[in-house]
């Protein structure tokens, strides 16, 4: 087995990435990835520079890990910008770095996905001595790897990484009929907060409507754009996307697109949209023209609990953040994230803070777990 590193998607067979990558987590897809990168949202001018990583034998690719150089730590979700700080204290550069991550999405999956019968371990350390000896000899200060499955953040830990851990809130279904059969599971209190929070949306002359990716018209992606936009202009930010990415995803992989258009008197006042995975749901962007009671609850959960129970999905991970979730039946769980830094005393003094850390972490969850609204 080689490894080779790439700098585009447009390097690698996007048949020979898609039968490793799957559909069932969409942001691994190579469409995905692509259309960051040929809408610019992804690039060296934007931070993001493409660095690829193929496991190669015999021509035939084994292994993929996406990987990007970067400049900065925005849009990752996972906060070491105190790291960086640290670096620049002591007259060192912290950037550039490498990240194994999907650029602008905080949704736990697999990073590196192997071929069935490859032993992923012994993938993991090929992948690592590259990685070490690359960072040498072309300066990079350290590798991270965000938001990856469990599994794969334990190999990792035995090979000496350090594991840094968070917290979402994330909805499961328990086999529920109907949202009426999800809202007897909770206690009176809240089970009527849930029930007059949708009430008040129907009350407003507001009506939601889901349309699949494959049938949004150039008109609702133009519209949908805009609430999208103004969600960080209102926090005077630029949107980490643009309307070119969401086309070419439309185009490409619209099949595992949800839009939740939100109208009153037949105009567009508000949009979510979602992906559609094997057996979950992901939110992800959401934005509005104006605030109407309850109708970021309804079109960025209540929606994806419906429509979750309908299709028979296991899981709505409905993205970072949100302690407001929890009173709405979204319960606390661990992400992971692992990080090999070049430098040891940064590394030995980033575990020292990751272990202080973790024990907050858990004690977080144990908190946030006695606020949960059922009985």
């Amino acid at each position: 087995m080689e490894v080779k590193q790439i700098h585009s998607m447009t390097q690698v067979d996007a048949d020979a990435w898609n039968n490793l990558a799957g559909t069932a987590y969409p942001f691994m897809r190579h469409e995905f990835l692509l259309a960051l990168e040929q809408s610019g949202s992804v690039c060296e001018h934007s931070g993001w520079a493409g660095a690829h990583l193929l496991v190669i034998e015999q021509k035939q690719l084994l292994a993929i890990l996406p990987m990007y150089v970067k400049q900065h730590s925005w849009g990752e979700y996972v906060f070491d910008q105190s790291w960086a700080q640290a670096y620049q204290q002591q007259g060192l550069d912290y950037y550039p770095k490498w990240l194994s991550a999907i650029p602008f999405t905080p949704c736990q999956g697999p990073r590196l996905v192997v071929q069935v019968g490859i032993d992923t371990l012994d993938v993991m350390r090929l992948l690592l001595d590259f990685i070490q000896q690359q960072a040498k000899q072309q300066d990079i200060s350290s590798w991270h790897c965000l938001f990856l499955e469990f599994l794969q953040v334990e190999q990792l830990r035995t090979l000496g990484l350090s594991v840094r851990e968070g917290i979402q809130f994330q909805w499961f279904n328990q086999g529920y009929t109907d949202f009426n059969d999800f809202l007897s599971t909770m206690n009176a209190s809240k089970r009527k907060m849930l029930k007059r929070e949708r009430r008040r949306v129907e009350e407003q002359g507001v009506k939601l409507v889901r349309i699949t990716g494959l049938d949004v018209s150039e008109q609702q992606w133009q519209i949908f754009f805009q609430f999208y936009a103004l969600t960080y202009l209102k926090r005077n930010s630029q949107p980490y996307l643009n309307l070119a990415f969401f086309k070419q995803i439309a185009a490409t992989m619209g099949e595992q697109l949800l839009l939740i258009l939100a109208l009153k008197d037949e105009q567009p006042i508000a949009a979510a949209l979602s992906f559609v995975g094997d057996d979950t749901l992901y939110g992800r962007y959401w934005g509005c023209y104006e605030d109407y009671h309850s109708l970021h609850f309804e079109s960025c959960y209540y929606q994806g609990i419906d429509y979750c129970i309908e299709r028979g999905l296991k899981r709505f991970d409905s993205g970072a953040q949100g302690e407001h979730k929890i009173a709405r039946g979204f319960e606390p769980v661990t992400t992971y994230s692992a990080h090999w830094l070049k430098d040891e005393r940064y590394e030995k003094a980033i575990q020292k803070f990751l272990d202080s850390e973790q024990k907050e972490m858990l004690n977080y969850k144990q908190v946030a777990k006695t606020y949960l609204p059922f009985k």
